[in-house]
């Protein structure tokens, strides 16, 4: 295993059509259609720090309803990359179908071309020091007469996605196209997306993430010693875990927690342990964005033992009937979708098909820390006693992944079992 936290995702939206139609090499069969559509430089700026309460909303509204689908499974999502994928899709939809769209995901289309924009910004401008964290777009058509592709569709996802733009037969060629993209763009550590193209589809927008990085300190041969991970009151594993030393507590009155920094003091590792007693798919429920924030914002600055299982996974879903929950049904409509703004369907009325979601996480003892003001403690009085506080991850638990200048996660899961090859 490489001795380094990676965790990326790729997510793909497929848009399909109604009416039933004709059906790469990434060069050879997919052609550049951005020729003519020229990426304008854009001086638009929004502090990400006002949707940071609305992003955490739809990061735990998604986490909770995929869990509620996989409960069990050791379930991550990505919830930026989700809203990346939709975002472009949004500048497409009008009429009520934008409105479901943008309700569910908690802003306006145009805020959302903001937020991306902004945020694709801060990754170009990362310090050296921070790691690696890049993310891709791509929109894919086929390169015949199904869809005239509107230019204002890709005008837009251009200048604010710096989408990447593709013309490619829709065949067995596109698949491999399309998963030599996602390979790329996700460091070769999800090699691919889709196996098959369907024949109704007209579109596909794909967002690949990409996180590399390094703990500040990484952990030593002594701080590694297995011990059990209780998959059940009544069920254990014998696994590798971590141990250390922190210096930022999380606690609720069901659940402790702490946050691990990762190298550059741009982004943090979080985890939630609900207490014995407390099954984590129950308190996982009852965690809403604007609690989730109020335990972030108010971690207390002490010194916190804590111990991490080791763990490598992979989750892919199929997010159709989890957007359909969370509110966004007439996009998924065959006969209601507007999806006009795309362009002009030659046979058919143009709704999403499916929302394919996968991800990976591999962590480890190089993993990625980063120190921060936070983790500097002021020193108690040598006469008084230290209060250190405890959190071993040895059950069920809820983790995140976070920019640590909004506190908003990009990634959120539940680890159930941190050996899934053997339940």
């Amino acid at each position: 295993m490489n001795r380094i936290l990676k965790t990326v995702t790729a997510v793909a939206l497929l848009i399909s059509m109604i009416m039933t139609m004709t059906g790469c090499s990434l060069g050879a069969k997919a052609d550049d259609l951005m020729e003519g559509v020229k990426k304008r430089e854009l001086h638009e700026s929004v502090d990400r720090k006002t949707y940071a309460q609305g992003m955490t909303d739809f990061a735990v509204r998604l986490a909770v309803t995929c869990n509620e689908a996989d409960a069990g499974q050791n379930v991550l999502v990505s919830p930026l990359s989700v809203i990346m994928s939709l975002a472009m899709t949004a500048n497409g939809a009008e009429g009520e179908t934008l409105g479901e769209m943008e309700k569910t995901i908690g802003f306006t289309a145009g805020e959302l071309n903001a937020y991306a924009h902004s945020y694709m910004k801060m990754l170009e401008n990362l310090p050296e020091d921070s790691g690696s964290f890049e993310l891709a777009n791509s929109i894919w058509f086929p390169d015949d007469s199904r869809i005239d592709v509107s230019k204002d569709f890709l005008q837009i996802n251009a200048d604010h996605f710096d989408a990447e733009m593709y013309l490619s037969p829709f065949d067995d060629s596109t698949v491999q196209a399309v998963n030599a993209w996602v390979k790329e763009k996700t460091k070769e550590m999800i090699p691919e997306i889709i196996s098959t193209v369907n024949e109704k589809t007209v579109m596909l927008l794909i967002n690949a993430l990409a996180f590399d990085c390094k703990w500040m300190t990484p952990y030593m041969d002594y701080d590694i010693g297995n011990r059990d991970f209780w998959v059940t009151p009544k069920k254990r594993r014998n696994v590798p875990f971590m141990y250390a030393n922190e210096g930022v507590y999380l606690s609720d009155e069901n659940a402790k927690g702490f946050i691990k920094y990762y190298k550059g003091a741009k982004f943090a590792f979080a985890a939630l342990l609900p207490d014995e007693g407390t099954d984590v798919n129950a308190y996982l429920e009852s965690l809403s964005g604007e609690r989730l924030r109020s335990i972030l914002d108010n971690a207390e600055q002490c010194k916190v033992d804590t111990a991490i299982p080791k763990f490598e996974l992979e989750y892919k879903t199929e997010l159709s009937d989890v957007m359909k929950k969370m509110g966004m049904k007439r996009a998924f409509d065959d006969e209601a979708a507007e999806f006009a703004g795309l362009g002009t369907a030659a046979n058919g009325n143009v709704f999403i098909g499916s929302v394919l979601h996968k991800t990976y996480i591999c962590l480890d003892e190089n993993g990625t820390k980063a120190s921060a003001v936070t983790v500097t403690t002021p020193e108690a009085n040598a006469a008084e006693p230290v209060e250190i506080k405890q959190v071993y991850l040895e059950r069920p638990f809820i983790y995140m992944i976070m920019d640590t200048e909004t506190k908003t996660p990009f990634f959120i899961g539940v680890m159930n079992t941190p050996d899934p090859e053997h339940p």
